[in-house]
Order: structure tokens, then C-alpha cells, then sequence
């Protein structure tokens, strides 16, 4: 059975790379399909999100990265899919993506989608959080891999941050004071 797993990777995250990994566990195919979305200005052309994620892709051997335009049920019926895959961080996930399945679903009755749960440490994550985080010159090593990690820092001019550490300012001790005076 052939799943499409299609967004904008933009960029691909450990989330992402979660999804399609388990994914290629359940399915004989996965391909990882880059929407040309034409109302989103991506950090990266599409071009440059295939190369990344054929990259960390590459010790996946049912693994295929593609792209196209238009609606996803037709490239999947042009692939001979029968599956959409999509993973669902919140509710908030939930109620769009039921929606969207929704909408496939009257598009075309031959493909179904599946949802995964993200995993716990990736729950929070998401391709604009980790674009935020390097915008401002914070480390993103721990949720994106490497390489992707090195070409944000490029994007944003930033060299890449040593540590990511985590300072606290003490909190200074609040001396007794005395009771007001009875008059």
C-alpha cells in the first residue's frame, strides 16, 4: 500500500522525519510529497526542501521524495496511492485535519486518510516555531537534523549557537518587614 505524505516541509523538522519514519513501518511506499503552495513564502525553494529531505531520508529504502501543485487527492490518485498520512501534534491539529479528510473524502472515495499521533517530544514542534527560534539567533539543534540546522543559520546569517544555554537571574531575598505599627 502507498502512502502520500504531503506538506510543505519548509523546513523539514524531527517531527516530520518521526511521521515518515514510522510510516515507512506501516506502509510498502511513502512519499514524501513538497506542495507547491503558492500563498506561502517559503525559507526555502522547493528544490532545496527535496534535497533535504531525501537527505535525511536516504537510510529509508521505501522512502520516495517528490513535489507537485494542486490538490492532494489528484497527485495521490496520479501516484496510485491509497493513503494519506498526516500526524496530529493538538486538538487543535485534530480539527483541521479532520476537516481537510473531510474534504478529501468528497473528492475522492478511493483514498483514506491516517492519522498519527506525534510523539510526545515532538508535540510542540513545528516547521514555523523552529524558523522563529533561528530567526532570533536560537539554537534549533535539537529539532531539526544537522544539516538542515547549518542551512537555517544560513538563511538568517547566523552562525550557529554554541549551546543553547539556559540562564536564570537569582532571585534576590526579600527581607522580613517589620508589622505596621498599631496607632
Amino acid at each position: 500500500m502507498i502512502a502520500i505524505y504531503p506538506g510543505s516541509f519548509d523546513p523539514i523538522t524531527l517531527g516530520h522525519l518521526d511521521i515518515i519514519q514510522r510510516g515507512s513501518r506501516l506502509f510498502e511506499q511513502v512519499i514524501v510529497a513538497v506542495l507547491r503552495n503558492p500563498h506561502k513564502i517559503p525559507l526555502f525553494t522547493v528544490q532545496e526542501r527535496l534535497d533535504q529531505i531525501r537527505l535525511t531520508t536516504k537510510h529509508l529504502s521505501n522512502v520516495e521524495v517528490d513535489s507537485f501543485d494542486g490538490l492532494t487527492v489528484n497527485y495521490a490518485q496520479k501516484r496510485q496511492a491509497q493513503v494519506l498520512l498526516r500526524g496530529l501534534r493538538a486538538i487543535s491539529d485534530f480539527e483541521v485535519e479532520l476537516q481537510m479528510a473531510h474534504t478529501n473524502n468528497t473528492l475522492s472515495t478511493q483514498i483514506e486518510t491516517v492519522f498519527l499521533a506525534t510523539s510526545n517530544e515532538y508535540s510542540f514542534l513545528s516547521s514555523s516555531v523552529v524558523k522563529e527560534i533561528a530567526r532570533f539567533g536560537g539554537s534549533i539543534d535539537h529539532l531539526v537534523p544537522q544539516q538542515i540546522a547549518l542551512d537555517i543559520y544560513k538563511c538568517y546569517n547566523h552562525t550557529p549557537p554554541t549551546a543553547n544555554p539556559m540562564t536564570t537571574e537569582p532571585i534576590p531575598l526579600v527581607k522580613n518587614i517589620p508589622p505596621e505599627r498599631e496607632a
